[in-house]
């Protein structure tokens, strides 16, 4: 049985699977495209909500202060590994599935299939709290306008200051996964559009809030001193995810080996830089112990005397956030297809549409679930769950870069990260490291997850993977053969 365990997925099993009839995708994506989906994904809820508990910390954690500069510079260098080794991943093995797909052809089945379960925890506990952060910002321009929406239909259940049902949460789901459920492109389009109007409102905030800041509002730079920088790394690093979903639309690229790298690399990049200044903008206007951790960006504008430019700010939350849910949603879609055409989950949801072209059943099925959950349940600490299932996910292609390198050495590689195995062992170490500053809640809830997931593999996936069904036929022809 062990054995089973850590069988591999050959290559050119997994290209010739993403190009079987019944599961082909539609090749439609350019590297604008992608660059758009992971620009789309990552600037959202990170940047216009999670760096003010990064700035002022909670009671988990010290706060990192005006170091919050150095935290998003440590977030940025750690995922920056990890991109190179995505993208040269990416470009070797163009299809769906991501760290999944990656994982099942070097490092084997089950800990491809624990890639895959925590791709689930990552993407779909994203999905819900991108949706509740939605919601959050779309009744705040509702009261801008002079209209408020009664509290039963903005809330979950649950608690003194419980409603019925978080009503806008579960419409914008609904409404992504009907754009997702229509075509892949289509996504693509809207997100790019959303993605303008994002940027544009960051570098409204930049260049507004740089005429007001005081430099004397950066003193003390770090006062909780590196604890506290590091430990809002791990914060912020919410704020980069997303990223790795370009690497869950690579099947549908028209050029994946050129595209997808450029996608991955350049979407970091803009992202980073931006980071950095509305970081050092944000904790320059007002003293950090003055910022809002609920809406930290829109509350400096009003607090340094811009009151119109929260409105501005609050419209591009919702832009922002509304991009973040159709890529994370997307990469969430695709995972499911990925394990389901493996077999490792029912096969009727690798079924592809006959008009559109997308994954249909697992689209739906997604979009159910994630609007349910979000209408129904008041998501805490998502942050931190989500976040701890994307470091393990980027330590499996870390380690999956070298180790493709020594056993399929003269495979073609259209994108080669430099200084190997230097970048992807400092991937590891520095993932590793941000790992361990979340709080020992989450690694508990980490692990009952990840046992869950076994038991889950055991009970199923073991006796239905694809590969398991070949090997029997395999077995079958030898003893015919006899």
């Amino acid at each position: 049985m062990i054995r089973q365990w850590f069988r591999t997925k050959p290559i050119e099993q997994i290209l010739a699977d993403a190009d079987h009839p019944t599961h082909r995708l539609k090749k439609t994506l350019t590297a604008w495209d992608l660059t758009c989906l992971g620009i789309g994904a990552i600037i959202g809820t990170g940047i216009f909500v999670l760096i003010g508990t990064a700035i002022v910390g909670d009671s988990h954690r010290p706060g990192a202060g005006p170091g919050i500069v150095l935290s998003f510079i440590l977030s940025g260098l750690t995922c920056a590994l990890a991109a190179l080794c995505y993208a040269e991943m990416s470009a070797m093995i163009p299809v769906a599935g991501s760290a999944y797909t990656f994982s099942y052809a070097t490092l084997g089945e089950l800990l491809a299939w624990l890639t895959g379960w925590n791709l689930i925890l990552e993407y779909g506990v994203a999905c819900v709290a991108v949706a509740i952060g939605w919601s959050g910002y779309f009744n705040n321009l509702l009261m801008l306008a002079g209209l408020e929406l009664p509290h039963w239909a903005t809330h979950a259940p649950g608690g003194p200051d419980g409603g019925i049902a978080n009503i806008p949460a579960a419409i914008i789901v609904l409404l992504v996964t009907i754009i997702l459920a229509v075509g892949i492109k289509e996504s693509a389009r809207a997100t790019g559009f959303v993605v303008l109007v994002k940027l544009a409102v960051i570098l409204f905030f930049i260049g507004i809030g740089s005429t007001s800041v005081n430099p004397e509002n950066w003193t003390p730079f770090m006062p909780q001193g590196f604890a506290g920088v590091g430990a809002a790394a791990a914060i912020v690093f919410f704020a980069y995810i997303g990223f790795d979903a370009v690497s869950t639309a690579a099947e549908e690229a028209k050029n994946p080996k050129r595209d997808v790298p450029i996608g991955i690399i350049g979407s970091l990049s803009v992202c980073t830089v931006l980071y950095i200044a509305v970081a050092a903008v944000l904790t320059g206007l007002i003293p950090s112990s003055q910022i809002d951790i609920h809406a930290p960006v829109a509350e400096a504008l009003r607090l340094a005397g811009f009151k119109w430019g929260a409105a501005v700010i609050a419209v591009g939350a919702v832009a922002g956030i509304t991009s973040v849910l159709v890529v994370m949603m997307l990469g969430q879609i695709r995972v499911f297809f990925a394990m389901s055409r493996d077999r490792l989950l029912g096969p009727w949801l690798s079924a592809v549409h006959p008009r559109f072209g997308t994954p249909h059943r697992a689209t739906i099925l997604t979009g159910v679930a994630v609007a349910t959950l979000a209408a129904l349940i008041p998501i805490g600490e998502a942050a931190d769950m989500t976040n701890i299932g994307t470091f393990f996910a980027f330590v499996l292609v870390c380690v999956a870069v070298i180790v493709l390198r020594y056993t399929k050495p003269d495979h073609p590689r259209p994108f080669r990260l430099p200084l190997m195995p230097v970048v992807p062992i400092l991937g590891t170490m520095a993932c590793l490291g941000l790992m361990w500053q979340l709080p020992q809640l989450t690694w508990i809830r980490f692990g009952v997850w990840t046992i869950v997931g076994i038991i889950v593999y055991m009970g199923y996936g073991l006796k239905h993977s694809r590969l398991a069904g070949l090997s029997a036929e395999r077995t079958l022809a030898t003893r015919s053969e006899r």
